[in-house]
């Protein structure tokens, strides 16, 4: 097929581009060329322009066709909105990459596709900028049969991972020899999504019209504890950390802001998501850091938090081939072999005085 990726440059886009490439579609990827140095296969064209720029999109991609379109760079409801007027009738299948930051908390779980969206004033910006792309591309295709899929991603995992405070931190951590903060009692339960699952998924999904109008929630089989999440990175890594549990009454206390940590060292993109860039707010954030987790402005800190993938599997027969354990050992393989534990470095001075306040702390 010809396709045409939003975004094939950086993790995600990167993945699924390759996958692409290597089930011998015809390859060409749109960005702002600013990620030039990015290796791509030589058989992938490439495209420049600044998608928030309507009059450039517009003479770069006017009149082109691709028989499926993967967005992975669209964050606003104008994006989609530009990129379907463009589109409207050279497409045969428009696929949007949204993420599982819009679903509202709840107790009851898995969490499928059909669970409620949270768009209220807890909601972060980068979640209400997904509900509303996907009220709209949903609309558009009730409407008049605009062919779109929905593909719901879930704090991704794997090689070249541009947000290094996950996987990338652990590792860091355990191999600098620090210790491991561990909310409570380390049993609250989450669940990741494999950067080449999620590419695997996109690609099965072109071109199948029984996915149109609908919303797949796309991550790896398994779910971990807290504990067992530092226990794994352990196995994988071959150093056992030492671990120290966050009381639940301290973690409580930080979630109601009767308790606080200073953030004047915090990195500046803690708060990119929120509506509110307040100490506190910025403080949870920094807190999910520790654990994997997703966001602290609907999700508890105790509350597990896993998804059901049963719609896609049953609609497509897409089946992740990673496991958590796998994941893990496949991501730390790349760590290794990119030298990234050489030349990524941490800042570890919240840590610093989360273990502080852990070791003074008196119920």
């Amino acid at each position: 097929m010809k396709v045409l990726v939003m975004g094939g440059t950086q993790f995600n886009g990167l993945a699924l581009v390759n996958e692409l490439v290597y089930e011998g579609h015809e390859v060409t990827v749109v960005n702002r060329g600013k990620s030039d140095k990015v290796e791509l296969p030589r058989c992938v064209k490439r495209l420049y322009c600044d998608r928030t720029n309507a009059v450039q999109m517009k003479e770069v991609l006017g009149g082109l066709e691709f028989d499926c379109i993967h967005d992975m760079s669209a964050y606003q409801l104008e994006d989609v909105q530009l990129m379907e007027e463009i589109f409207r009738g050279s497409t045969g299948h428009y696929i949007f990459a949204s993420s599982t930051a819009i679903y509202d908390s709840t107790k009851l779980l898995p969490i499928t596709e059909e669970h409620p969206v949270n768009n209220t004033v807890q909601q972060s910006d980068y979640g209400i900028g997904k509900i509303r792309a996907e009220e709209f591309l949903i609309r558009k295709y009730r409407q008049t049969g605009f062919p779109v899929t929905i593909g719901v991603l879930s704090m991704m995992f794997g090689p070249n991972n541009i947000l290094p405070d996950r996987e990338q931190r652990m590792f860091k951590r355990i191999l600098s020899g620090r210790p491991v903060l561990i909310p409570g009692d380390g049993t609250t339960l989450g669940q990741i999504g494999h950067v080449q699952d999620g590419a695997r998924a996109f690609r099965m999904m072109m071109q199948q019209p029984v996915t149109f109008g609908k919303r797949y929630n796309l991550l790896s089989d398994g779910y971990y504890s807290d504990e067992g999440y530092v226990d794994t990175f352990a196995a994988v890594t071959g150093v056992s950390p030492e671990k120290i549990f966050i009381p639940s009454q301290l973690m409580d206390d930080f979630w109601t802001g009767k308790a606080t940590i200073e953030m004047q060292h915090m990195t500046a993109n803690i708060d990119t998501r929120s509506k509110s860039s307040s100490d506190h707010i910025r403080m949870l954030y920094g807190l999910t850091k520790l654990i994997q987790r997703l966001g602290p402005n609907l999700h508890h800190w105790n509350h597990s938090v896993i998804f059901s993938t049963d719609k896609l599997k049953h609609d497509i027969g897409w089946t992740p081939r990673f496991s958590f354990s796998g994941a893990v050992q496949h991501t730390f393989q790349w760590y290794r072999e990119q030298g990234v534990d050489e030349t990524l470095d941490f800042d570890f001075d919240f840590e610093d005085r989360l273990i502080e306040m852990v070791n003074n702390w008196q119920p």
